[in-house]
């Protein structure tokens, strides 16, 4: 999930109704989740491709989703502060567990009493691909697709990063970006991750996005417009305002 080499399930909780006992879950999303890790027989693990029905169905019950939130929150807690935590189904047993935790780099070091907001003042008429929005962000610049990091060299400042995936080694590369686009990836691979960190807009998940968008092509990557993402075609206009409450 981390390494954004899938589209994973995603479900929303409530924190006060987890707390009150009720049904928290208020909103799900799934995913293509076309392959998945297992052990091998002799040892270790292997990525293989999922049937159609897992494809089809949830990851995890709402049960064990609300079971995780609740450890999830127990966690945060402990360290009095936002926490990115990692967890894993055992292959053997099928139970959840967390594996990591470390602390959130993103939501923790906001500045207090501040909001800042993006809109667009323009209404692209053509949507080129679309995927899941990272952050609330616009971005906009002239598209290069890279398929590996052998053609950092080719990337300029501000242009718009189209790839498959990408993974640590992109770093210097997405530092760069007006904005980040993905075919593969949820909300929290490492794409996602860095976007945030950086404050890049980025719409991961697309499915298609190297298929449907040019080298050269200039658009908009809007993350403004709800948890979808699009892409549209075009340098269209937008604002962005901040306000202090301080």
């Amino acid at each position: 999930v981390v390494g954004g080499t899938v589209n994973p399930d995603e479900w929303y909780v409530f924190k006060p109704t987890l707390a009150e006992g009720k049904d928290a879950i208020i909103a799900r999303t799934m995913g293509s989740k076309l392959i998945k890790m297992v052990y091998k027989a002799g040892g270790g693990s292997e990525t293989v491709d999922t049937t159609e029905e897992e494809q089809k169905s949830w990851s995890a019950t709402d049960k064990e989703v609300e079971d995780l939130a609740v450890m999830a929150v127990k966690i945060e807690k402990h360290y009095g502060r936002p926490m990115d935590i990692e967890w894993a189904r055992d292959g053997d047993d099928g139970k959840l567990y967390i594996v990591q935790a470390r602390p959130e780099t993103v939501a923790s070091q906001k500045k207090v009493g501040v909001i800042e907001d993006y809109k667009m003042l323009e209404k692209g008429a053509s949507v080129l691909a679309s995927g899941r929005a990272v952050g609330k962000r616009i971005g906009s610049g002239k598209v290069n697709i890279l398929k590996s990091i052998d053609e950092m060299g080719d990337f300029q400042e501000g242009q718009v990063l189209v790839a498959d995936m990408t993974d640590p080694d992109w770093e210097p590369i997405m530092k760069k970006a007006g904005a980040i686009v993905t075919n593969r990836g949820g909300r929290t691979c490492h794409a996602a991750i860095i976007a945030r960190e950086l404050g890049i807009p980025a719409i991961v998940g697309c499915g298609d996005a190297t298929d449907k968008l040019a080298v050269g092509q200039e658009v908009t990557v809007s993350c403004a417009e709800g948890d979808t993402g699009n892409i549209y075609e075009g340098l269209l206009k937008f604002e962005r305002t901040e306000q202090d409450l301080g």
